[in-house]
């Protein structure tokens, strides 16, 4: 079975102007998020900063996002990081405060032989006994999740999902030949949610869903009610905004974005910095044009 059918979002991590982790938004994000139909929430996720957290802040904020849930949605933590011993470590970490599945990532910079990838998501997954979802985003990782490496990954019990961001349709589709009850394939880019899930998807794990929560959800759900018409109208109108959200490295805009709603103050922690000005006048343009109120 799924871990969840429609969408997941990859949530934020705010942080004080001291770059101390924002408890007390923390849990009104994720009360918001819940409230307006998200139906998963990733913690710790590239979105969220996760690889400038220290091991204690990253299990702390998955615990923190699993208090506040408390049942509601599924957690999906994000524990995946180019070391396999490192990954143990947050997985088992993730798995002891209550998240319902584990997020991996492919290795990044030290990469990995296809024997070596295959060997690191496996002890990973003799580690825990949560659910994995693969997650391949080869302009991060410089690493692609090819159809047989996938192939492969899925013989491992515990591995029952991917988030597909290659960006690539022709991969996209052959993978989701491989979509089945024991196995569920996910977009990981907001610009290819229709499309993937018309060729097999469940949904999507989703970063615009940070400040549209309520509409990423109802395109899923319009694809998942076989509503082609009012999903394709939903997706089209999303772009905009989401060429915006990504108009600099992620999480930058989206983060900006959610502190332009007044839900956050948006800090980042070094080697991430402010979004430039442009960049910020671009997203209260399209905010304000898909519908949202910007705050400040």
């Amino acid at each position: 079975m799924s871990i969840f059918e429609g969408t997941a979002v990859a949530l934020v991590t705010p942080m004080k102007e001291d770059g101390a982790v924002d408890y007390k938004r923390l849990d009104e994000l994720v009360e918001w998020q819940i409230n307006e139909g998200t139906d998963a929430i990733v913690a710790c996720g590239t979105t969220g900063e996760a690889s400038t957290l220290a091991n204690h802040e990253h299990i702390s904020v998955i615990e923190a996002v699993v208090k506040r849930a408390a049942g509601r949605v599924p957690i999906i933590a994000g524990t995946g990081v180019n070391d396999t011993n490192h990954a143990i470590e947050l997985s088992t970490g993730a798995e002891s405060v209550g998240a319902d599945a584990l997020l991996i990532v492919t290795p990044y910079y030290n990469k990995a032989s296809d024997t070596g990838l295959f060997l690191h998501y496996e002890k990973i997954a003799q580690s825990v006994k949560l659910p994995i979802i693969l997650y391949s985003v080869q302009s991060r990782t410089n690493m692609n999740l090819s159809t047989a490496m996938v192939e492969k990954l899925i013989t491992i019990p515990n591995i029952v999902g991917i988030k597909e961001a290659s960006g690539n349709i022709s991969q996209i589709a052959d993978i989701c030949r491989l979509a089945s009850d024991d196995f569920t394939v996910y977009s990981g880019n907001d610009d290819q949610v229709l499309p993937l899930m018309v060729l097999g998807g469940k949904g999507s794990i989703s970063t615009i869903a940070n400040v549209a929560p309520k509409q990423t959800h109802e395109l899923a759900q319009a694809v998942l009610d076989d509503n082609y018409e009012l999903a394709r109208k939903l997706q089209l109108d999303q772009l905009p905004l989401i060429h915006a959200l990504f108009s600099e490295v992620n999480p930058i805009p989206v983060k900006t974005a959610v502190g332009l709603l007044g839900k956050i103050d948006p800090y980042f922690r070094l080697p991430l910095s402010s979004a430039q000005s442009e960049t910020i006048e671009r997203l209260k343009k399209e905010m304000t044009a898909y519908g949202l109120e910007v705050q400040v």
